[in-house]
């Protein structure tokens, strides 16, 4: 037990000074807006002085993070396995850190729908990056060519499809919680998921 207290410690001083390099501030940046000595702030990090609660509480304020996350030890569910729509060509991943986000990697060979009552809206938002190929997004009465290596972020609420244009494309797209269930939905009715993403 004691070993386990010991390397939690340690690692929530190696996380307090990872989150303030990472912010660019010094260590007097961060011990004023702790309400801190510099000198109090620096044996905190060195390990020269006890990591008391209140000091945690509010540092982690100070770091714009909660306690939980700053004394946060479970690294066990590193490595996520897709689940597997070999029927619409998917693979889905879920975000463990977020629950409501799904992770859809998806090839695409049939172009954008021709008729726009085959294109769908419903709440959320979608982020997509076009991994090989040239995408066609179709979002509202404007079309987008998307190409290798960029990315296109838009909410769903518009009227949206996607396709493949000049031979097949292979897309990465991240559905928070209200569009991966219109999807979802979608899929239930039978629509196709070529048609719209």
């Amino acid at each position: 037990m004691a070993q386990e207290d010991g390397e939690l410690d340690s690692l929530v001083r190696k996380r307090i000074r990872a989150l303030r390099v990472a912010q660019g501030w010094s260590l007097e940046d961060l011990a004023t807006r702790a309400r801190l000595s510099q000198s109090t702030l620096s044996r905190i990090e060195n390990g020269q002085r006890r990591l008391a609660l209140d000091q945690l509480v509010t540092l982690a304020r100070a770091l714009d993070t909660s306690l939980d996350q700053l004394v946060a030890t479970a690294t066990d569910d590193v490595v996520t396995n897709p689940v597997t729509d070999s029927a619409r060509g998917l693979k889905r991943w879920s975000v463990k850190a977020d629950p409501g986000m799904t992770v859809v990697r998806q090839r695409m060979t049939d172009p954008p729908p021709d008729t726009p009552s085959r294109m769908r809206a419903h709440p959320g938002r979608e982020w997509l990056v076009v991994l090989s190929g040239t995408a066609v997004l179709l979002l509202g009465n404007r079309r987008f060519r998307v190409e290798t290596d960029q990315a296109a972020e838009f909410p769903t609420m518009l009227p949206h499809a996607i396709g493949a244009e000049g031979g097949p494309c292979e897309i990465l797209g991240i559905f928070d919680r209200d569009a991966r269930r219109g999807h979802q939905r979608g899929e239930d009715t039978g629509e196709g998921a070529r048609a719209a993403t």
